[in-house]
C-alpha cells in the first residue's frame, strides 16, 4: 500500500509540471517584446527625445558664448572709456592756458610766467595723448556734423562751399568716441547775380 501511494504522488508531481499553468521564461519574454510594434514606437520615442535635449544644450552652449563675449566687450569699452568725465572737465582747463597763452603772446614778450603756461599746457596735451584724446581735425576740412559743430557762416569764394575756415574752439576725440565736437565757422559761396539789360523802348 505504501508503494502505491508512493507512485501516485510521483505521478502527480509529473501532472503538475506538464500543468498549462507553467510561467514563461526570460527568453520567451524578451522574444515576445521584440516581435511587439509597440516597443520598437517606444524606442523610437526615446531616441527623438534624446536628440531634442541634445539641440537645446547646443543652443543653451552658443547662447552663453555670446554672453560672455557680449559682456567682455562691455568690460573692455568701460575700461577704455572710464575717464571719459575726466577728460570733459580738464578741456576748459587747456582751453583757459591756451587763451592767456595767445593773450599774452600778444600782448608783451615772453615772460618767465608765460613760459610757465607754455609748460603745463604742454603737459597736459601729453597726458591727453597717453591716454588716446586726440584733438578732432577741423580747420580747412568738410564740415561734418558728426565732430563740428557750425556757430555761424562765412562768405568766402576761396575755397569749396561748406568748408571749416575758422576753429572757435577745438574738438576732442577719446579714442573713437566724441568728447567734445569743434565749434567751427562754416564758408558759404556768395551768389553773384547777373543784371540782364533792359531793352529802351
Amino acid at each position: 500500500m505504501v508503494l502505491k501511494e508512493n507512485k501516485n504522488k510521483a505521478d502527480g508531481k509529473e501532472e503538475k509540471t506538464d500543468s498549462p499553468d507553467t510561467p514563461e521564461t526570460d527568453e520567451q519574454k524578451n522574444s515576445d517584446e521584440g516581435n511587439n510594434p509597440e516597443g520598437k514606437d517606444d524606442h523610437k520615442g526615446v531616441e527623438d527625445q534624446l536628440n531634442a535635449e541634445k539641440d537645446k544644450v547646443l543652443r543653451l552652449s552658443a547662447e552663453f558664448e555670446n554672453f560672455k563675449k557680449r559682456k567682455q566687450r562691455e568690460i573692455d569699452d568701460f575700461k577704455k572709456f572710464a575717464n571719459e568725465t575726466v577728460f570733459r572737465q580738464l578741456l576748459s582747463v587747456v582751453d583757459n592756458l591756451e587763451r592767456a597763452i595767445g593773450s599774452a603772446t600778444d600782448a608783451v614778450e615772453e615772460t618767465s610766467l608765460l613760459e610757465g603756461v607754455k609748460l603745463t599746457h604742454k603737459e597736459l596735451l601729453k597726458l591727453f595723448e597717453s591716454f588716446s584724446v586726440k584733438p578732432v581735425e577741423a580747420e580747412n576740412q568738410p564740415f561734418d556734423p558728426n565732430f563740428h559743430q557750425a556757430v555761424t557762416h562765412a562768405q568766402n569764394n576761396d575755397v569749396p562751399d561748406n568748408t571749416v575756415t575758422d576753429v572757435l574752439q577745438k574738438g576732442y576725440l577719446l579714442h573713437d568716441r566724441l568728447l567734445r565736437p569743434a565749434m567751427v565757422v562754416v564758408s558759404k559761396r556768395v551768389e553773384t547775380q547777373t543784371q540782364e539789360p533792359t531793352e529802351e523802348e
